[in-house]
């Protein structure tokens, strides 16, 4: 079968990513020992990185609470992982959906289903070990989240993939090797951040290759759409639900939150590179600029 020259380099790197998932993957089922006791004294994250740090509401926490909140604040992003990932494999299968399943592009994107998968298996056990409701997004987002496999195609697809792992990976390339953080949470991400590497380069090419033939007319909806969905990545990490494990008003909690400035630093620091990426790919701009400030990913000037 003769390919086109844009078509030999996707297969060239989903050639490459198919040896590597073969070569380096964990099972979590195996890899991670879930009966092993939970550390006595181990944080579940930083506490510089906890949504109230450094807030009125920070100081009236005991050191004993402070974990705990960091405890359920885990478990929110977790669990609002599995929302993603479940929200990215529908979005896959229906680009999938026409293509030909003998190109190696095609089953790298198969081999990346399987993946999240296990991660959202991995992120579900992890949140049931250590003791914490699965959080996930409140009603009206996941309500929300059910049109975005419809209305979610070309670059702000892949972009929007891109924004929620990327998202996470940052954080979790922190965490992962602070002996400060529990042993399981530390595996877990470790996990996860080695498999979403490959991830990362496939959407990252889809990006690149979709702005590459995107006409001007269809410019404003691609820019649009990936910042809504941004918006609302961002704003779900957390959800308000976590504050009364610590005895704060939910409401009262998430107000706190999405004006704390500590907060807002770290939703920033965590996309710093992948806004560099969207910036230089054209995908951050006009009309979608109102909704980047409010998902805290650029800072309001």
């Amino acid at each position: 079968m003769t390919r086109t020259l844009g078509e030999a380099g996707r297969e060239k790197t989903a050639e490459r990513l198919l040896k590597s998932s073969a070569n380096k993957f964990y099972d979590p089922e195996v890899d991670i020992d879930w009966n092993a006791p939970l550390a006595e004294g181990k944080r579940y994250i930083p506490e510089h990185r906890s949504t109230l740090y450094g807030t009125d509401l920070w100081e009236r926490l005991t050191p004993e609470q402070r974990v705990e909140l960091g405890k359920h604040e885990l478990a929110s992003v977790a669990t609002n992982g599995i929302w993603f990932e479940i929200l990215l494999m529908q979005m896959l299968l229906k680009e999938l959906y026409d293509a030909d399943p003998t190109t190696s592009h095609a089953q790298y994107a198969l081999t990346e289903i399987a993946d999240e998968c296990r991660h959202s298996t991995m992120f579900a056990r992890m949140a049931e070990r250590i003791g914490c409701p699965p959080y996930g997004p409140v009603a009206f987002r996941r309500r929300l989240g059910k049109i975005l496999p419809t209305i979610g195609y070309g670059p702000a697809l892949y972009g929007s993939i891109l924004v929620a792992e990327e998202v996470l990976d940052r954080l979790q390339r922190e965490q992962m090797n602070d002996p400060q953080i529990q042993p399981l949470v530390r595996m877990v991400n470790r996990i996860h951040v080695l498999e979403e590497a490959r991830h990362v380069t496939f959407a990252r090419e889809e990006v690149t290759r979709g702005m590459a033939r995107l006409s001007k007319a269809e410019l404003g909806y691609q820019r649009l759409l990936i910042a809504i969905v941004s918006h609302e990545i961002t704003r779900s990490l957390v959800n308000p639900a976590v504050y009364k494990a610590v005895g704060i008003r939910p409401r009262d909690g998430y107000r706190a939150a999405m004006n704390n400035p500590h907060w807002q630093e770290t939703v920033r620091y965590s996309g710093e590179r992948i806004m560099e990426f969207l910036g230089e790919a054209g995908l951050v701009g006009a009309p979608g600029m109102y909704w980047w400030r409010r998902s805290f990913l650029v800072r309001d000037r």
